[in-house]
């Protein structure tokens, strides 16, 4: 057990035995540019976008940072209503992630993702609520009700996370940032900062929640939790062939992680990681941790990875098994070459449309769709090979 004295006194120290560093040059990567796949464009004229969804239907959800949820059909654009009086735009707060539920087909369900709060008391919320029958006007979501909120609130406007993912079993993980200036509450136990957080689909806690009932440094957990010590996780996706749940997050300056999650683990933050701070100096001298899991894959210095799915479809069948994750500072699509669990390489794709990749997901065909920002105005496109 480490104590928060020992934990400031740690990081403190690693900051003063390092001086300021340049980081390290971005590697030589192999390259595939936009002529090399028919683009089409589904959406225009988006600002600031954030998350986009797929629904079994063929159809389309599209969330705006700023509080607007769209519905994309055949016959075009849908304005979603009734959506939570207290969403908190600023910063990195707004409206974040969303998700069709499993049974969409049936229950009409989808989740989103909200900051909520003000200035001085903010957090992480998830809403579930229905999608009303076919209409071409602006339409009223249906019983919208918040199912979790984050807590305790923060005063600090960023690392909100909010990606949203359905396990195989039906349960729910939400993952919720560190907040930035409260890093060290990510390797606290009575915080949900710094976690993924599991679910019901209502809400509850599931009864098999890997630190139910434990504690640490005489705190005991929040019964939601599923996994801790993270940074900014902005990528969070499952596999549908094996059901493994991966997530990507943000590191400081550099030391951005891919990692394989397991209930239960400790991924680091920020006892163990491999940036530094925005002013250069150490955070931490640990880059692993005893007791902790190292990323897959990581980023020196920072892409800032902004969605993630694992790729399974017919389209592209030499890229099954792989992670293809959106870059907002490298302003490209990345693909990690997944086998057996381990990163074995990584493709850069698209860099020519030089445009923040905010999300990706994958079509009911396989297609690829790429939620992409040019300065403020966004667009979603959908990939196809040649």
């Amino acid at each position: 057990m480490r104590t928060k004295k020992w934990m400031s006194t740690l990081l403190l120290t690693g900051i003063l035995m390092t001086a300021c560093q340049e980081p390290q040059p971005a590697p030589e990567l192999t390259q595939r540019l936009s002529s090399e796949f028919d683009i089409k464009l589904i959406g225009s004229g988006l600002i600031n976008p954030w998350s986009v969804a797929v629904a079994p239907d063929g159809t389309y959800f599209i969330t705006e940072k700023a509080g607007k949820l769209y519905h994309y059909k055949s016959w075009g654009r849908q304005t979603l209503k009734n959506l939570p009086t207290d969403i908190f735009n600023e910063g990195q707060g707004g409206l974040l992630d969303v998700v069709v539920a499993p049974d969409f087909k049936t229950s009409r369900e989808i989740y989103y993702s909200y900051a909520y709060g003000t200035s001085d008391a903010n957090g992480t919320a998830l809403v579930r609520a229905t999608l009303p029958e076919e209409t071409k006007s602006p339409s009223d979501l249906v019983n919208p009700t918040v199912i979790f909120r984050a807590s305790p609130p923060k005063s600090a406007a960023s690392h909100f996370g909010g990606k949203i993912v359905f396990l195989p079993d039906g349960t729910l993980v939400l993952s919720l940032g560190d907040g930035f200036s409260y890093r060290e509450d990510a390797q606290k136990a009575d915080t949900h900062l710094g976690k993924l957080v599991r679910l019901t689909r209502d809400g509850g806690v599931p009864s098999d929640n890997p630190f139910i009932g434990q504690e640490k440094d005489g705190r005991a957990f929040k019964p939601q939790t599923y996994s801790m010590g993270h940074r900014n996780v902005q990528g969070l996706a499952v596999d549908p062939e094996t059901g493994i749940l991966w997530e990507h997050e943000h590191g400081p300056r550099g030391g951005d992680e891919l990692n394989r999650i397991t209930p239960g683990a400790n991924y680091g933050w920020p006892l163990a990681t491999k940036g530094r701070d925005y002013q250069g100096a150490r955070i931490t001298p640990f880059e692993s941790y005893e007791g902790m899991v190292d990323p897959v894959h990581s980023w020196v210095p920072s892409i800032a990875p902004s969605g993630l799915v694992i790729y399974r479809g017919d389209m592209f069948p030499e890229w099954n098994g792989d992670a293809l994750i959106g870059g907002l500072a490298s302003r490209d699509l990345r693909r990690i070459d997944l086998e057996n669990g381990k990163s074995v390489g990584e493709v850069d794709l698209l860099s020519d449309l030089n445009g923040r990749i905010r999300d990706i997901r994958i079509d009911t065909d396989g297609a690829l769709l790429v939620l992409i920002e040019h300065a403020e105005k966004g667009e979603l496109l959908r990939i196809t090979p040649k």
